[in-house]
């Protein structure tokens, strides 16, 4: 897993994407966290091997392909949170199995990588990052994989699992999705969806609003112990564009007001772009949303990439991250500022719930 010299001498790779040696020194200077890769999916799916580098991208770039870790290692993504997604189709207790099976497969299979390592804490993360090795967090999306026995949080006394989404992209036992296969009029988070959120917050994990409707939302903050901070993982604003998979501002408060951070995501038509034809620059406008309503301490990346998405053309892999730089250094913005959005602000609140 060597380094391609594109990508570990700032001119060449400024070079290589048509920006500024400034914006590429600023990015490998910085924490560079992606709060959702959903590429272990495709693992269960089709046998994609996440320790392989991938050159060819299926639909241009499209649906899956976008990352691996070889190549988040060579572009300097320093930490991610690596998502287990709850199939809804499974019974409750096929849900649960099936759960712990993903879950033992997953963190064997990046233990395996002496590059990688499996982060927990705060402290974790710090030793990785001396040892030059990508910190992997563990998430399940879809805390429907729990709803058979909630009690299983408690056994998983390897405390792996950093962060759980509530709710996906159908609505369960424990609340209802903010997507339109939700199939149902109420919203909001069930008496089983709110005993989750507590056990949750005793285990000291962290709560991800992703994807929850917006009563369920307000049900789940209302349950939820505002010393910890809450996560939006993967969502676009709707001060930038109206969409049902988007947050309003009243949300990006409340989760500012525990210390929370929320990771803007890359399918361009959440972000308010076409199909195949979004831009990286969408993702920074969203962005400039999140710090202008909460200030600069709680925006961060979230990019969901592997998740079935269509990526802005121009960041379709991580080695084009440093185009986000490049706009924010475009908006104004400091190197203290980008730096706290590429990573340092999950590390802050990845600090005060686990240190």
């Amino acid at each position: 897993m060597s380094t391609p010299v594109a990508y570990s001498e700032p001119s060449a790779w400024a070079g290589r994407l048509g920006i500024s040696r400034e914006a590429v020194e600023i990015y490998l200077s910085s924490d560079v966290i992606d709060l959702h890769v959903d590429s272990f999916l495709w693992t269960r799916l089709v046998g994609y091997d996440v320790l392989a580098r991938h050159r060819f991208q299926p639909l241009g770039g499209a649906l899956f392909g976008h990352v691996d870790l070889p190549r988040m290692l060579d572009a300097h993504v320093t930490g991610a949170h690596w998502a287990i997604t709850t199939n809804p189709l499974r019974t409750a207790k096929g849900r649960l199995r099936a759960f712990e099976c993903n879950l033992q497969r997953l963190s064997a299979t990046l233990a395996s990588c002496p590059r990688a390592a499996l982060c927990r804490t705060y402290s974790d993360y710090q030793r990785a990052l001396a040892e030059r090795r990508h910190a992997a967090f563990l998430a399940v999306q879809g805390g429907n994989a729990f709803d058979a026995d909630l009690g299983v949080l408690e056994r998983l006394s390897s405390g792996l699992l950093v962060r759980v989404t509530l709710v996906h992209l159908t609505s369960s036992a424990l609340g209802t999705t903010s997507s339109p296969l939700r199939l149902v009029t109420r919203g909001g988070l069930s008496p089983l969806g709110q005993e989750l959120v507590r056990r949750l917050n005793a285990l000291r994990i962290f709560v991800d609003l992703a994807h929850i409707h917006p009563m369920g939302f307000w049900d789940a903050f209302e349950a939820h112990d505002r010393t910890q901070p809450l996560l939006v993982t993967h969502t676009g604003v709707r001060g930038v564009f109206p969409h049902w998979r988007n947050i309003d501002d009243a949300q990006l408060r409340a989760v500012a007001e525990t210390g929370g951070v929320v990771g803007i995501m890359f399918h361009a038509p959440f972000l308010g772009d076409p199909y195949w034809r979004g831009r990286a620059r969408s993702v920074v406008r969203h962005l400039c949303h999140v710090v202008a309503t909460t200030g600069e301490d709680h925006a961060a990346l979230g990019s969901d990439w592997d998740g079935a998405i269509s990526p802005p053309r121009d960041l379709r892999t991580c080695h084009e991250l440093p185009r986000l730089v490049e706009h924010m250094l475009e908006f104004g913005w400091n190197a203290e500022r980008i730096r706290k959005i590429l990573g340092g602000n999950f590390l802050r609140a990845l600090r005060q719930l686990r240190p």
